[in-house]
């Protein structure tokens, strides 16, 4: 099977960034398919062009590079502007690659357009990978606001979904909205994925700075408008305050909000907040692997409640307990798995209980840990998801070519 891929924050386990694309094709790639994928140059990826189009051999996969560069750091109209690049470029080889099935994995929703010409120009069949609900999130984050805009989106919304012979969902309540906006389209949920082979980079805690010896949470992500990290200065102060400053909050990662945080931090005279900044991700587990808990942060709006995100997972992998406030499938799963805490939403005390619970009863830390490594083990391995994908691209391009014999036959 010949799958073509277009995905414009590609990277690898050496850069800094999501690697689904990049697990799930190199899995797709030892089952005997061919898979090209078509990127741009993301600020947290490991890849680096040296001209307009540059092409790699990735673990097997061909890895399209076109040498647009895009960062969550850019301003509103430059991101609008690298996102219109990428799909136009890309539009090329959505038309000249040949292929059986077309993924389109959004966001931005701005990829679904090589998609739609892969199905309307190339007549492939196409496959729209959602990782969130847009433009919910725009939407209710409150930066879409013009009536006009909104109704824009959501017909661009509908006619992705309307062209695909299958969505992707990363998410069961992704895949409500998607039947939700339209009923008549096959979904399936292939959730993001844990990495058990993430145990095997995990470092002993001797590696790490001497005051990680003591108790510590870590959140290692994004620290963007979506985000809300706020709610960690603000736990961090509440722990402070309770004279519980000898647990740390570790931040790991970056993102456009991240000098005001340490900005506030100070003001705040908080000596128990550290930044750490970007860090790769055999360096990320070794933290995640020896906290007291894994911190889910995001802002409290309900588009929030469907995420799947990354972070949840790599935390399963390595056995970390997680603390996270969603209101939707992460808390029914930790409600039944037991792998982790909910807290209220947009509340430093509850967040700080959770923490000090964990931190102060270690024998449930060493349960929920063990319950999350087991979570990670039978519903959300690579290899599983992986599986679960290609079945439905194979499905696709089957049922594509059978349409095609049966055309051949009638004329």
């Amino acid at each position: 099977m010949r799958v073509l891929v277009f995905y414009q924050y590609f990277t690898t386990p050496q850069g800094a960034w999501s690697t689904r694309v990049y697990e799930m094709g190199r899995r797709w790639v030892e089952a005997g398919d061919k898979v090209t994928v078509v990127t741009s140059v993301y600020d947290k990826s490991d890849l680096r062009p040296t001209r307009l189009v540059q092409r790699f051999d990735v673990d097997g996969m061909e890895v399209i590079v076109l040498n647009v560069r895009i960062s969550n750091k850019d301003g509103v109209l430059k991101r609008i502007y690298t996102f219109a690049m990428y799909a136009l470029l890309a539009s090329w080889y959505a038309v000249r690659t040949p292929a059986d099935v077309v993924v389109a994995s959004s966001g931005p929703p701005t990829v679904g357009i090589p998609g739609l010409i892969a199905r309307y120009l190339g007549r492939r069949p196409f496959v729209f990978e959602i990782r969130d609900l847009w433009p919910d999130s725009p939407v209710q984050l409150g930066l879409l606001t013009k009536g006009w805009m909104v109704r824009l989106a959501r017909w661009w919304e509908r006619t992705c979904y309307r062209a695909a012979s299958h969505v992707i969902a990363c998410s069961p309540g992704q895949a409500s909205g998607v039947t939700a906006i339209e009923p008549g389209v096959p979904v399936t949920v292939v959730s993001n994925a844990a990495d058990l082979n993430l145990m095997e980079e995990v470092q002993p805690v001797s590696t790490l700075p001497d005051w990680a010896r003591g108790p510590y949470v870590v959140y290692a992500g994004t620290m963007g408008r979506a985000n809300d990290c706020r709610q960690l200065i603000r736990m961090a102060e509440v722990l402070q305050n309770r004279g519980r400053g000898d647990i740390q909050v570790v931040l790991i990662g970056d993102g456009a909000e991240r000098a005001e945080l340490e900005r506030e931090s100070v003001a705040r005279g908080l000596s128990n907040v550290r930044f750490l900044g970007l860090r790769p991700k055999r360096e990320v587990v070794t933290w995640l692997h020896h906290a007291s808990a894994s911190i889910l942060c995001l802002r409290a709006i309900p588009v929030f409640d469907t995420v799947s995100p990354n972070k949840l997972f790599d935390s399963f992998a390595v056995g970390a307990p997680v603390i996270q406030s969603t209101q939707g499938w992460i808390k029914d799963l930790f409600a039944r798995e037991e792998c982790g805490i909910t807290a209220a939403q947009n509340d430093a005390e509850s967040l700080a209980d959770a923490v000090c619970r964990l931190v102060d009863d270690p024998h449930e830390r060493a349960r929920m840990a063990m319950q999350a490594r087991r979570v990670a083990e039978t519903r959300f391995s690579r290899d599983l998801l992986a599986a679960r994908m290609r079945a439905v691209l194979a499905e696709v391009a089957g049922i594509a070519r059978a349409e095609s014999a049966e055309s051949a036959c009638a004329a």
